[in-house]
């Protein structure tokens, strides 16, 4: 007779690993214990022969439950004990080993089917789940994954839940946590704009049917309130826009299945296989011609947001919504979290909805949808939210003490470290505001807790912003545990990102990083960036850069870009030939002040000492702002996003040699010359022969331009060093699908190859990773 003492990490609580390993034991009559540890690991006690647990072992690697993903297993063999059977035992709180938080999986097919099944208990059952789908971080007090640490202990199981609980043979159901039926589970409730409930008979089918009338319905969900409307109606959907003060930024449109999705946009094997994934993120793909969706759901762009419902609650919504498709909007007000409580929906949502489709269950962790869209041919994260977090990313090395990133202050995502692992936050926000920054330290100090990680021994990571919200946040918890503080430069952050991100490490590579603003180490804002990185050494050295453009530092010149055009322009035109530029071309009413804000600017940029800039982010805001595609920024990265948008079926219409113009080398320091292309752009403009489809090829030749210059620097830089063949690109600009295309196929033929992050977004939501992995490169080490 033998025993081991099994301990597994990974995804392995909330899953269904219990059961099947209870049904596995008990298959093969092993005798011990099988149980949920408090760092949401499995730990398994077996008994018996020593062939026999050979064989438990062998059995458990092949047949986990779908959603299981094993990280590691640790296995001791040491005397039996004497059990007489083998159980599921209650919980420990303490911690064996770290293991993973399970995220929040969508609605299974076998849920879906229950659902739409009037013969079953549970038919039209918003909240139907199994040990296969249904919600975990977001309704997660503490860990283990137990029911009474989760919002469903406010439920206690009927007489039926119950005994599918017990049964061992409910494949399902047998010790799912989180299952409930009508009878005692969650229940929904419809409320008008005064908060009055109505007695209706089915909640949900009255807000479709209210949907359908052109009504505006928040709908709390799963981690968060969304807000629903019709997506056909254009009417609706310009109501919308007036009430919520947001004029162009899109909205997320919510399909019943993958054929209403094929109505709407262009699909192949892979935006499927993403948009039924068990992460149902919201991905975006190019628009039909014939969509039926409103062409103010997303104005300007070439590109529609959709995904699939990922609970009851939304199938059955969505599926009593004319055309089957609904705007499903995150629910929140302008750069304010996304509502979870029934206060901040009567606080917030009521000033622009008319009615709330509610519910009894406590949201106790917000999770934003996830967005992804398609860069090069590959899936790229751009926000990093429901299905993916808070899933761990492994790091090449251990480190020493544990540790604390609190990211960037757009995009923000925070990050808590220990071991090899890095367990990001999901997606936050931007911290300009105080509930967001709010939320950040809650879940900083949630993660913090949860893996036994004390402040006061950790190292807090912060960006080198001096005037960075999230640097401010660092030095609070460094006051307030006397931990230790270490600044990281953006840009080497993002690239460090991307290097851990696709499991690199030793060796010296060239970093691309193209974004709208870091702080550099000369003091200026920096954004268009060529690195030599030795992350194994510490070592990171600028190789290239855009050329400075002048700014006024005012946020004015991120919001109205016609400001910073005026910078890039001159560079090679007088002022009187701008303002001569601006007037026939239009671009003087691009600025709220006209004239008299454009001679403010003028006499601003005259003066001494002023910022400087190399952010390739500003430079494609000029040039949407110069070609008329996009005037004000009214959300992140928009001229940038409009550009690219117009850019979609243009041709190559510049000087074929303008890309080697654009590459200058000052003092073995290379530089993206913007001039050459702002030169020819206005030579074009000025002649008037510039239609819409001149627009088109105009955007498309610049960003094309762009690109092959780029690929023309990092060959250069890489001429003669030895390097690693990946070229890791990292920053919000990366996505751009020209650029980065252009990027790859022009170093391509050089067997340089383009990797961009996988498992984080290139943006600032992925920066906290490359902070905490600046450590490793410090030499924090175990």
């Amino acid at each position: 007779m033998k025993s081991a003492k099994i301990v597994v990490t990974g995804i392995v609580q909330g899953v269904g690993f219990r059961p099947a390993i209870y049904r596995l034991a008990s298959k093969l009559s092993l005798k011990g214990y099988v149980r949920n540890v408090g760092g949401s690991e499995v730990e398994i006690w077996v008994e018996g022969s020593k062939d026999t647990i050979k064989e438990f072992i062998s059995q458990l690697l092949s047949e986990l439950p779908p959603p299981t993903k094993l990280e590691s297993i640790h296995i001791e063999f040491s005397s039996p004990r004497g059990f007489k059977e083998f159980k599921i035992m209650a919980s420990m709180k303490g911690k064996i080993y770290r293991s993973m938080i399970p995220p929040d999986m969508a609605l299974c097919s076998d849920c879906l089917a229950e659902v739409l099944d009037p013969s079953n208990r549970r038919y039209r059952y918003s909240f139907n789940s199994c040990a296969w789908c249904g919600p975990r971080f977001s309704m997660m007090y503490s860990t283990p994954y137990d029911r009474e640490n989760t919002a469903m202990r406010a439920f206690p199981l009927c007489n039926d839940c119950a005994g599918e609980y017990r049964d061992p043979n409910n494949v399902r159901r047998f010790h799912a946590q989180g299952i409930s039926c009508p009878r005692c589970g969650p229940r929904l409730e419809l409320r008008d704009n005064s908060w009055r409930l109505l007695e209706v008979r089915d909640p949900l089918r009255e807000a479709a049917k209210l949907i359908n009338e052109g009504y505006i319905v928040a709908v709390k969900g799963l981690g968060g309130y969304h807000i629903a409307a019709l997506a056909t109606d254009d009417d609706v959907v310009i109501k919308l826009r007036r009430r919520k003060n947001r004029p162009t930024k899109p909205f997320a449109i919510m399909v019943l299945d993958i054929d209403t999705a094929s109505k709407v946009v262009e699909l192949d094997d892979s935006a499927i296989n993403i948009l039924t994934s068990m992460e149902r993120p919201i991905v975006l793909l190019p628009k039909r011609k014939d969509t039926p969706v409103s062409k103010f759901v997303s104005p300007g762009l070439c590109m529609e947001g959709v995904f699939l419902p990922y609970t009851p609650l939304h199938y059955l919504l969505v599926a009593d919504i004319k055309d089957k498709i609904a705007i499903m909007t995150s629910g929140n007000a302008k750069d304010l979290p996304m509502c979870i409580s029934e206060e901040c929906a009567r606080k917030v949502l009521l000033k622009f909805t008319d009615y709330v489709l509610t519910h009894n269950r406590e949201i106790v962790n917000r999770v934003d949808d996830s967005v992804v869209r398609f860069t090069s041919g590959e899936p790229v994260l751009l926000r990093r939210g429901r299905g993916y977090a808070p899933k761990w990313i492994k790091l090449p090395l251990k480190l020493g003490r544990p540790a604390v990133a609190l990211g960037a202050d757009i995009h923000n995502v925070g990050a808590v470290a220990f071991d090899d692992k890095v367990v990001l936050t999901q997606y936050i926000g931007e911290l300009s505001n105080r509930e967001v920054a709010e939320d950040l330290l809650k879940y900083i100090n949630f993660f913090t807790e949860v893996y036994g990680l004390p402040l006061e021994s950790s190292i807090i990571v912060v960006d080198k912003h001096p005037k960075y919200l999230s640097r401010t946040l660092g030095e609070k918890l460094v006051a307030e545990s006397g931990a230790e503080l270490v600044q990281v430069q953006h840009h080497y952050a993002h690239i460090l990102a991307t290097l851990v991100d696709r499991g690199l490490w030793d060796g010296r590579f060239i970093g691309l990083a193209l974004d709208g603003v870091g702080y550099g180490d000369d003091g200026n804002i920096w954004g268009c960036e060529v690195l030599l990185i030795e992350a194994d050494a510490g070592k990171y050295e600028r190789l290239a850069h855009m050329r400075y453009v002048k700014s006024t530092g005012s946020d004015r010149d991120v919001i109205y870009p016609a400001r910073i055009l005026i910078s890039f322009l001159s560079e090679f035109m007088d002022l009187s030939e701008i303002k001569d530029l601006y007037i026939k071309l239009g671009v003087m009413k691009d600025l709220p002040l006209g004239e008299s804000e454009f001679k403010a600017v003028a006499a601003q940029l005259g003066r001494r000492p002023l910022l400087r800039v190399s952010s390739i982010g500003r430079l494609l805001d000029s040039i949407a702002v110069l070609l008329g595609v996009c005037s004000v920024r009214t959300y992140e990265g928009e001229p940038a996003i409009r550009l690219e948008a117009e850019a979609v079926g243009g041709r190559y219409v510049l000087d074929e040699e303008l890309h080697s113009e654009m590459v200058i080398s000052s003092k073995g320091v290379y530089e993206l010359d913007f001039v050459p292309l702002f030169k020819e752009l206005v030579e074009v403009l000025m002649r008037g022969s510039a239609d819409k489809l001149a627009i088109r090829d105009l955007a498309y030749s610049s960003l094309v331009a762009i690109g092959k210059a780029l690929a023309l620097i990092v060959k250069n830089v890489a001429r003669g060093r030895r390097i690693e063949p990946y070229i890791l690109m990292g920053g919000g600009a990366v996505v751009n699908d020209i650029i980065t295309s252009t990027v790859r196929n022009e170093l391509h033929d050089e067997d340089m190859y383009v990797l961009l992050p996988r498992k984080i977004p290139p943006n600032d939501g992925g920066i906290a990773l490359g902070q905490v992995a600046s450590l490793l490169a410090g030499g924090w080490v175990d």
